[in-house]
């Protein structure tokens, strides 16, 4: 089982694209096979963001929830990922 990260940015924002940068580097870690990893611009999916919650890019949902309203740490991204592929069931 895999679980769904979607990261929602604006373009042009450079911290956006920073932040992008170092928490796709904690997905590889732990495996992209685990992980699916989608960027969702802001602008293309409005409606959809406002519905998760999102106020303020970079935010970053996982499985459908906005677990993150704000960035995290690498850490704290790491730890969040980490549990839940722990609490998936074995396939």
């Amino acid at each position: 089982m895999s679980i769904s990260v979607e990261v929602f940015s604006t373009p042009g924002c450079g911290r956006c694209a920073q932040a992008t940068e170092t928490l796709k580097s904690v997905v590889a870690e732990l495996g992209q096979d685990q992980v699916v990893w989608r960027d969702v611009n802001v602008l293309d999916e409005l409606d959809y963001a406002v519905e998760l919650g999102v106020i303020t890019p970079p935010s970053i949902a996982i499985d459908g929830e906005l677990v993150f309203p704000k960035l995290p740490t690498a850490d704290k991204f790491r730890e969040e990922l980490t549990r839940r592929l722990n609490m998936a069931p074995a396939p």
